[in-house]
């Protein structure tokens, strides 16, 4: 009995040790996986230039990826998992039974799982310690989330009352409204729309602007918070 105790113990041990090591290059890891799927294999398979399984093939690895990063904390790892499942649930649901509910069911769960993750990486990004490149490149994950995050809710409020943006291409025009809706949402957040998109919906307005807001605060507070991380960790290398 003492002697499983003490394997169980060590097991552990490593384990955490792992989970430290693979924490930060996990954001790393993150942000090629995002990048891929939200500029590259999401507009290329609205064109039909890829296979149908590319697209839930980068899902899953980003879903890993995510579960790796949020490891460290069991609640984080569970929501992110429960909230992928749900999605995907939702979606299989939402094409062989359309539906506002099942609609709703893919759009939250993808909101909790970017959601907890966000709250993960935000953790990682601004908390005390030498400031790397990892962190760096977990800050721009976060910043797309945010556009991420912006794009379900553009794309429930698109599905759920017609019209409610001008601009946008018909179902199976050119990238399709979702690749549309998530060109506006990067080009609201970096405020370089072309005005070819506009929301009309009362609703998507005020998204529309709150992510604006955001957008601009954003790359101020992390700059600010990053440069104050690497003074206090060089005055604790003097002391």
């Amino acid at each position: 009995m003492g002697a499983t105790a003490k394997t169980f113990s060590a097991s552990y041990r490593r384990f955490r040790k792992w989970q430290e090591r693979t924490r930060e290059p996990g954001l790393s890891a993150l942000l090629v996986i995002e990048a891929l799927f939200l500029f590259v294999a999401t507009p290329l398979a609205g064109m039909g230039w890829l296979p149908q399984f590319v697209s839930p093939a980068t899902f899953v690895l980003y879903v890993l990826a995510t579960l790796v990063v949020t490891s460290r904390s069991h609640v984080a790892a569970g929501i992110v998992l429960a909230s992928a499942v749900l999605s995907v649930v939702g979606v299989i649901l939402h094409v062989h039974y359309p539906s506002v509910l099942t609609e709703w069911l893919s759009a939250v769960g993808r909101l909790l799982a970017i959601g907890t993750l966000s709250v993960v990486i935000a953790k990682a990004v601004f908390g005390p310690g030498r400031v790397t490149r990892h962190r760096i490149e977990g800050a721009i994950v976060l910043y797309m989330n945010f556009a991420l995050f912006f794009f379900i809710l553009y794309s429930l409020i698109a599905t759920l009352v017609p019209d409610s943006f001008s601009g946008l291409p018909q179902s199976g025009a050119e990238h399709g409204s979702g690749a549309a809706l998530l060109y506006f949402s990067f080009g609201t957040l970096t405020t370089s729309t072309y005005g070819d998109i506009l929301p009309v919906f009362p609703m998507a307005r005020n998204l529309a602007n709150l992510e604006a807001m955001i957008g601009q605060l954003f790359p101020a507070t992390l700059l600010a918070r990053l440069v104050s991380l690497q003074l206090a960790h060089r005055a604790t290398e003097k002391d």
